[in-house]
């Protein structure tokens, strides 16, 4: 089904694999008539010519990108933009896309999410961007449907930004990345490894583009084999699928860790900017006669069988057949699991949802830039037509992505199809997959063709006692379940025939609705501020000493953005700072904000020219050491901040808040083994914060203890590698080494100013 390469590996003409050996050479000497280098196949991928055109260094191991296009929704947004005004911000320089799709539903929190809007409509007028209105379309359809162009490069505030189906190589980030673009800054990387999805045969039927996509991810997820590097799709596999299939696939790619990704484009392609009325946007696209890949993911889609994705991680894959045959073996699997991500604090169990045998579901859902495209709904509606999903706890939801996919589906008779069965038919809406819509009763169980599974996400509060639980799986299946009353199904069992609907994309909804500026700025234009908008505290420079508290210690193998700053209700906190900050890890560690807290107040004492003794007395102790082990030192030039431990923190979403909340209540660092995403380790030095990497193994400090790092703003000044530390308890020190791995010059000196918005204001 699946199967990764032990080594690099050639691709001739896009057909034929030969794998990196000491025959090598020779063979693509016999096949091709050349004599090829490693050096120059590697410039044949799609990846590398993408990159190479957009790259403004001068050098393609040091990678200096420019974007063609931005895109971000409304709770990222308003952030972005108040940081860029920060900085000077005064026209977009390129074409800026704000969609409201996450905070659409404008009933939490009193007027505050209608205000992000409001302020979002004022600033694509004044700076000259496009707004798209509430329920119109999530972030992602609307890119594809009106943003992506073959060759072209796109960043978004939002993890999901992957357009690489139709020859888009897009990449999510977290908002201070999107400001350095509309600064005319630059994106900084390495050249990034480029890793082959070889495919091969054809989906059988029943199984969608989830299947291949949870498949995927459980083979790679866990040992890191595309880690921070770009997928790219190729084979005569690819053909098999339409490019809403490919789609799919390609959404999901963003949960295997990998950077970007790219797929060879063709025909089916060219159609999709046809219908879409963009038919200039299309690029063939395609490797060169040899090209050299760092890894190989060979996919025979004949193969694939429906999956799902046990909570609470999309890695955590079965196919649904092996599920039903092992069901109480790995539902206590599943359990184990969930004992250590949710530290015990409920009591968890799926075995209550075992009936008779067989695994019963409590809702489906169908939504987002994963499971909201036409033909994943025409493809439930096809299942489940004749069919009722009863009137017990079942319940099933379907989000189309965007309105022109739902007109379209109305015209077809999808959607009356989908709504005689019992379903109900919404609005292109993000919530469901972070937990502001359809949030789940407590302890069910929901089925969901959506992006991510995580604990602590769909509307779980432990501290309440509240939990329930997600496994990812594809339409067809999650319409073979609803049309079974709830009884988990495989879309293999469907018995019936598939349509092959024709779409029609209608640009006047669009058209009618949308605000585009052309990129034409009106400096007159006042922006709204509604009375949650925040500006972002001030923030100072790196000290020259840094005294560091614990105040959370987490040892879960990786620790998710949703567990750093939760998503759902709290999101409508995130154009206020210093409100949102309050929600940090609130659901992994209640504790930390008053920890945290309680630091702070140190650390402003110590910028108000007072004694930082008088705020926090246990700091008495710590300077006594501090001073008998360190004749001379200033006091007043060591920085006193909080900072936590994580075994591998960041994995999912691009938000930027897991690290700014963390920095607005003082913190100045993390220690970590290891950064699960580029994104959170970006997103901590954007703002100003350490990225310390410690070896694996028994940590030199705990919870609670100081950390002392003398000379920290000259380690970071001469690029020092190993960074001396000391724990300092019971009037001792203990030495231990950090370091913060590879910066780019740029990165030092967001990190020595205190963050992005000094960096470029001062």
């Amino acid at each position: 089904m699946i199967q990764l390469s032990n080594s690099g590996a050639y691709l001739i003409n896009g057909t034929e694999l030969v794998y990196d050996n000491a025959d090598a050479a020779a063979i693509i000497a016999q096949k091709t008539g050349k004599n090829v280098t490693e050096a120059e196949a590697r410039k044949e991928t799609i990846a590398y010519g993408i990159l190479e055109s957009h790259n403004t260094s001068g050098n393609m191991d040091k990678l200096k990108i420019k974007f063609d296009k931005l895109t971000s929704h409304d709770i990222t947004f308003v952030g972005i933009i108040q940081t860029a005004r920060a900085s000077g911000l005064e026209k977009f320089p390129i074409p800026y896309v704000l969609t409201n799709c996450h905070n659409s539903l404008c009933a939490v929190g009193g007027t505050i999410n209608e205000d992000d809007h409001m302020f979002g409509l004022s600033c694509a007028k004044k700076y000259g961007g496009v707004y798209v209105p509430p329920h119109q379309a999530v972030i992602h359809q609307f890119a594809r449907e009106m943003m992506a162009g073959g060759g072209k490069m796109i960043l978004g505030s939002d993890s999901h930004t992957r357009y690489g189906a139709l020859g888009t190589m897009a990449m999510g980030e977290g908002g201070p990345e999107l400001v350095k673009q509309l600064l005319n800054q630059t994106y900084d990387i390495n050249m990034p490894g480029v890793v082959a999805v070889y495919m091969t045969g054809a989906p059988a039927k029943g199984v969608g583009p989830q299947d291949v996509a949870l498949a995927i991810i459980g083979a790679v997820f866990a040992n890191g084999y595309v880690k921070n590097k770009v997928m790219e799709f190729v084979g005569p596999g690819v053909a098999s699928l339409t490019p809403d299939f490919r789609i799919g696939i390609d959404v999901m790619t963003t949960e295997t860790t990998c950077l970007s990704s790219i797929w060879q484009t063709d025909a089916q392609v060219e159609e999709f900017y046809e219908i879409h009325g963009r038919k200039e946007e299309y690029k063939e696209l395609n490797p060169g006669a040899v090209a050299y890949y760092d890894g190989v993911i060979t996919v025979d889609l004949s193969a694939i069988k429906p999956m799902i994705a046990m909570p609470f991680h999309p890695s955590n894959t079965y196919t649904i057949d092996e599920l039903n045959a092992n069901l109480m073996d790995i539902l206590d699997d599943v359990e184990k699991r969930a004992a250590v991500s949710l530290d015990g604090a409920v009591d968890y169990t799926l075995k209550d949802k075992v009936r008779n045998g067989k695994l019963y579901v409590d809702q489906g859902i169908i939504a987002g830039c994963a499971g909201g495209g036409f033909e994943n709904i025409c493809a439930a509606a096809d299942i489940l037509k004749g069919n009722f999903i009863g009137a017990d706890e079942f319940t099933l939801s379907v989000y189309p992505a965007s309105m022109p996919v739902y007109m379209e589906l109305v015209k077809n008779g999808c959607a009356a199809t989908i709504m005689q069965s019992g379903a109900i038919m919404k609005t292109a809406f993000c919530g469901p997959c972070f937990g502001a819509g359809d949030t789940p009763a407590n302890n069910a169980l929901s089925i969901r063709h959506s992006t991510r599974n995580f604990p602590n996400r769909e509307g779980s509060k432990l501290q309440n006692g509240q939990i329930s639980s997600v496994a990812l799986m594809d339409a067809r299946s999650i319409a073979a379940t609803a049309a079974n009353k709830g009884i988990l199904t495989s879309a293999a069992e469907f018995d019936g025939e598939l349509s092959k609907y024709k779409y029609y994309f209608d640009s006047s909804i669009y058209t009618n609705r949308v605000y585009d500026s052309k990129g034409v700025a009106d400096p007159s234009v006042d922006i709204k501020f509604g009375p949650n908008i925040k500006d972002w505290p001030a923030m100072c420079e790196l000290t020259d000493d840094l005294l560091l508290k614990v105040v959370s210690e987490i040892h879960d193998p990786v620790t998710t953005t949703d567990e750093l700053i939760p998503s759902g209700e709290t999101s409508s906190f995130r154009s206020n700072p210093l409100g949102l900050a309050e929600f940090t890890l609130s659901r992994k560690d209640p504790a930390y904000v008053g920890r945290a807290k309680e630091v702070q107040k140190a650390e402003k004492a110590r910028e108000d020219g007072k004694c930082p003794v008088e705020e926090v007395a246990e700091l008495k102790a710590v300077y006594d050491t501090i001073e008998a082990n360190f004749p001379g030192v200033e006091k007043k030039n060591i920085g006193i901040g909080s900072t936590i431990f994580a075994v591998k923190p960041g994995d999912g979403s691009a938000r930027e808040q897991a690290a700014s909340c963390q920095k607005v209540l003082g913190g100045w660092a993390n220690i970590a083994n290891e950064y699960a995403t580029k994104r959170y380790r970006s997103n901590l030095i954007n703002w100003g914060m350490l990225p310390f990497l410690i070896p694996e193994g028994e940590l030199p400090f705990k919870n609670l203890d100081y950390i002392y790092v003398p000379g920290i703003r000259k380690a970071i000044e001469d690029k020092t590698e190993i960074i001396k530390a000391y724990t300092i308890a019971d009037g001792k020190t203990t030495e231990f080494e950090l370091k913060v791995g590879e910066l780019t010059n740029e990165e030092r000196e967001i990190i020595l100013k205190g963050c992005l918005i000094n960096y470029n204001r001062i």
